[in-house]
């Protein structure tokens, strides 16, 4: 049996009039909004937490980002039971295709919706096996043992130039106008451990607030409603978004 103990919250910052990030903890869509949770798991059972950082201007980054995972909680609930790493990995390539085509088809019947898209980073519970998602550069860390460690790569030219640094300018997304979008899949079921600590968020937290402030305010246990503060309170010139997963039990 597997205890998770979850917070998330998605807010507008300081900056921009809408809030187009969107995150899916379960069945649940939180949008400026907070959500708090204790789940059990077992074997058998699934379970999807994801941050998405919609883009496009005005409403369609809000519109990319809630298609996107409606689709995916729908898609994910939907999956048989039995399949091994390679064969979940080859469905949620297919989804990718899905989401991409369906963001694509919207901007052709409503042009204001043309070149919309987003990021989507996840953390999934499925049929005994836990594996990362990520498609963009929203972010996965892992607090433990007091050491924060981010396990995504961010999909940005940044990162494509070795900069250490962060800008807006990402490589892959879902639609967007991207015409070869992938989605980086890690299997991770051996290296979860009871105490560690899995944030997901959006550039929104990231760039306000470094890596070594984010590992304080974690090893504290600050929830993800006090992370997205602590982003506003450095400017929040972005919307931001954070789903903190603390790992209970695992047996």
């Amino acid at each position: 049996m597997i205890q998770l103990e979850i917070s998330a919250a998605s807010r507008v910052g300081c900056v921009r009039e809408n809030n187009e990030d969107m995150i899916l903890v379960g069945d649940c869509f939180i949008r400026n909004d907070e959500f708090h949770a204790k789940i059990e798991l077992q074997d058998k059972d699934r379970y999807m937490m994801a941050v998405a950082d919609g883009m496009g201007g005005h409403n369609r980054g809000e519109i990319a980002s809630s298609l996107s995972l409606y689709n995916l909680q729908f898609f994910f609930n939907d999956i048989p039971y039995g399949m091994n790493a390679g064969e979940f990995n080859e469905s949620i390539i297919g989804w990718l295709d899905s989401a991409n085509h369906i963001l694509e088809s919207k901007g052709l019947v409503d042009l204001s919706m043309k070149g919309m898209g987003t990021t989507l980073v996840a953390f999934a519970y499925y049929d005994g096996d836990f594996y990362s998602l990520n498609c963009g550069d929203s972010r996965l860390y892992r607090l433990r043992d007091g050491q924060l460690k981010q396990l995504t790569n961010d999909h940005s030219l940044d990162n494509m130039m070795g900069e250490a640094k962060h800008t807006s300018i990402i490589t892959n997304c879902i639609g967007g106008g991207c015409k070869t979008s992938y989605i980086d899949i890690v299997q991770m079921t051996n290296d979860i451990r009871r105490g560690d600590v899995y944030l997901l968020c959006s550039d929104g937290l990231t760039d306000m607030v470094s890596d070594h402030r984010l590992e304080i305010l974690l090893q504290d246990g600050v929830d993800a409603d006090k992370l997205c503060d602590a982003a506003i309170e450095r400017g929040g010139l972005d919307n931001v978004s954070a789903c903190r997963i603390d790992v209970k039990l695992l047996l």
